[in-house]
């Protein structure tokens, strides 16, 4: 599976553990302060949310930039690792539950995209390689299922992928909403024998 490209700001050497600790929560606090505020958030909120100083969101994430492009490749990170966990269960239940995620995942993506795209250009490495890290994770998901007669095989991932991004897209919808137009299309993803004529 391709590994999204690497932040500049990523240290070249291991973290002391508490480094660690405070990078990762910084990562969680800027996703959840863009994906609820989008341009509005700013990163004194952040280290707020983070529980950390300015100061020490600064040392890690010197520029704005920094901050958007790690938030954005660990998120893709933690889509390639749902998939790998999910490889073991029934492969309808895999594809489904890692669609769910992928849902929440869009929603924080488009937010954090939108601010990067503040930055750099659309064709930008962290981009490209992100797609195709999102896809060469979820692509085996769907084809296992095709395989195992689950699933219709009269479609692939790049348009699932478009569907559950495109629910996700969905403004002013709620969460519950979400949930429920996105159970509408699993339903229509189902492979399911031809009635008898």
């Amino acid at each position: 599976m391709p590994d999204p490209a690497t932040p500049s700001n990523t240290p070249p050497r291991p973290m002391r553990a508490d480094a660690r600790r405070n990078y990762e929560k910084l990562l969680q606090a800027a996703r959840d302060a863009f994906a609820e505020d989008g341009s509005g958030a700013s990163l004194e909120d952040v280290a707020r949310r983070a529980g950390v100083g300015i100061g020490t969101l600064d040392r890690h994430f010197p520029t704005r930039q920094d901050l958007l492009e790690a938030a954005y490749v660990d998120e893709v990170r933690a889509m390639q690792q749902w998939a790998d966990d999910l490889a073991g269960e029934p492969p309808w239940d895999a594809l489904v539950d890692w669609l769910r995620r992928y849902v929440r995942y869009a929603v924080t993506k488009r937010a954090l995209g939108e601010e990067l795209i503040l930055y750099i250009d659309h064709d930008a490495d962290v981009f490209a390689t992100s797609r195709a890290a999102i896809i060469a994770a979820g692509e085996p998901l769907l084809r296992r299922a095709q395989e195992a007669g689950v699933v219709r095989a009269d479609t692939d991932f790049p348009q699932v992928g478009r569907l559950v991004g495109g629910i996700a897209a969905i403004r002013g919808a709620d969460p519950d909403q979400i949930e429920q137009i996105l159970d509408l299309a699993l339903d229509g993803l189902r492979y399911r024998a031809a009635e008898p004529g």
